[in-house]
């Protein structure tokens, strides 16, 4: 009816690549795309924060080859629109720490510890444990927009692994069960949420993010 207030807020980020019923449903504002949605789609408008898959990119990627035939880096263009979708509509990327899609994608090696100017972003390597998560999972993110505030650099003692290969060092640490461990602490899911929303309107105002 005319002169009603909408109850219904408008979207302002999207999360790409995320779980049903995950951490960033149900979230005023934000707007989510999982499998089903299939975040290859994705057109804009809004900032992103973009999960793509890593099985086919991490460190094991390699033994999956070899036991299964996942040929490493074959997934279905999911890491390549996630890159572009960020870079078109600004946001963050998040993958795990010396992931093989950094290198495919020409992408800077990020540091610990500070931001470290890309192409055509920013790249930083954080800690999950900083933000909660059991085990240290060293994360890289790939950030377009103004200049980011600084995160939690630190690394706290772990009390978990989240490494599944039975023969992967002598760490005493139990392995967390993979749901555990792909799980993204609520705290490290604001922090990327107020980077997408530091983020809003950058590209579409022709912004350089240095």
């Amino acid at each position: 009816m005319l002169g009603q207030v909408s109850s219904v807020r408008p979207v302002v980020i999207s999360a790409l690549f995320v779980q049903r019923a995950g951490v960033y449903f149900d979230l005023d504002g934000i707007e989510c795309f999982d499998e089903e949605r299939d975040a290859r789609n994705y057109r804009g408008p809004c900032p992103v924060i973009a999960h793509p898959p890593c099985s086919r990119w991490c460190q094991l990627a390699h033994i999956n080859q070899k036991r299964y035939g996942h040929k490493v880096g074959d997934d279905g263009g999911c890491f390549k629109s996630a890159l572009e979708s960020v870079r078109k509509w600004g946001g963050v990327l998040e993958h795990p720490a010396r992931t093989y899609a950094w290198r495919a994608f020409d992408l800077a090696r990020p540091h610990r510890g500070r931001w470290t100017p890309d192409r055509d972003g920013w790249v930083a390597e954080v800690s999950q444990g900083a933000y909660g998560h059991s085990a240290r999972k060293l994360t890289w993110l790939y950030y377009v927009g103004p200049k980011p505030p600084p995160l939690d650099w630190s690394t706290p003692r772990p009390t978990r692994q989240v490494s599944f290969c039975g023969n992967h060092g002598n760490s005493p640490l139990p392995r967390l069960s993979k749901k555990a461990a792909s799980a993204t602490p609520i705290p490290f899911r604001d922090q990327l949420i107020a980077l997408a929303r530091a983020s809003r309107g950058w590209c579409a105002t022709g912004g350089i993010s240095r």
